[in-house]
């Protein structure tokens, strides 16, 4: 009988040059998998996408629209190479950070992987054009509690757009919006007592300043067939389970999340609560690992960034 495993997928950040070369070298399912992305994305990219993931250079596959095509493909590809070196599996539920969802749902059967892949291509075009036609920015919250993050939100907004963005972990969230008021946010944090850190990133992402992605995502999904899912996959806005039979609902969930936060934390608390089973972590990287020590420290969580981890 098989195992009931919880599955974590990662988001973007955690991207790093070298990311599912072990896995194409020792696994064959894993290498068709890249292969596969390669020949979609060939001509989209100017390359192969496999090529962006194993040698760089660092500043593209730091790219919105190169990393979350990466990161999805990455993930997928550890999975196939885990089913094929023996894990007897069985997903009892999924959940993926931001552009993770996307993994969680094509594991649960909603998409195949060629439509998730043009999917989280045209998402992250779509960031990437939205982070360039806008200055927005993100900073990093330590210490603060949700009500205290939107007090200072509201502190330092001054009419631009600042809103909580990440909840990452107790006490560790993302604020996004204007560059100008994130700047503004750090000091304000700094005189409440709190740690604040701008972070390097494109844009201002799951903020208002992402509303012509969004725009742009719903159209996408609108001539995507959708199935519903055969496990339990957590929705980023409301850090609940999707409803299995609303296909149109998850469409306009993934819509807003791109201009709502993620609520990484709470579905992760939730998760727990419901689920004993172990939770396994697709590569690229530990960063969920890492969030979910913070979240809920009894809970183990199996990294797959390597075929041996």
């Amino acid at each position: 009988m098989s195992e009931q495993i919880a599955v974590l997928c990662p988001g973007q950040g955690a991207q790093a040059m070298g990311m599912g070369r072990t896995w194409a070298e020792r696994s064959a399912a894993a290498r068709r998998l890249f292969e596969q992305a390669d020949a979609m994305l060939r001509v989209e990219l100017g390359g192969a996408l496999s090529d962006l993931c194993f040698n760089g250079p660092e500043e593209r596959l730091n790219r919105t629209d190169i990393s979350q095509p990466a990161i999805y493909a990455c993930s997928i590809a550890s999975w196939h190479g885990l089913i094929e070196r023996g894990a007897d599996w069985t997903i009892a539920a999924a959940a993926g950070l931001s552009l993770g969802e996307y993994t969680a749902l094509h594991l649960a059967g909603v998409f195949d992987f060629e439509t998730g892949l043009r999917l989280v291509a045209t998402r992250g075009r779509l960031m990437q054009q939205a982070a360039e036609a806008s200055k927005g920015g993100m900073v990093a919250l330590i210490g603060a509690d949700e009500h205290q993050a939107r007090e200072i939100c509201d502190a330092a907004a001054r009419g631009e757009v600042l809103v909580p963005a990440n909840f990452n972990a107790p006490g560790q969230i993302v604020l996004s919006g204007h560059a100008s008021a994130c700047e503004r946010a750090s000091q304000v944090a700094s005189e409440k007592g709190f740690r604040a850190t701008i972070l390097k990133v494109a844009g201002a992402f799951h903020s208002p300043l992402m509303q012509p992605a969004a725009d742009g995502l719903a159209d996408a999904l609108a001539r995507v067939a959708l199935t519903p899912p055969s496990t339990v996959v957590w929705s980023n806005v409301t850090a609940q389970p999707h409803l299995a039979g609303d296909m149109e609902l998850l469409r306009t969930r993934l819509v807003e999340q791109l201009v709502n936060p993620v609520r990484w934390s709470q579905s992760c608390e939730a998760l727990t609560a419901r689920y004993t089973c172990e939770c396994h972590e697709l590569a690229p990287g530990t960063v969920l690992r890492g969030l979910m020590r913070r979240i809920d420290r009894n809970r183990k969580v199996t990294s797959h960034d390597e075929p041996d981890a």
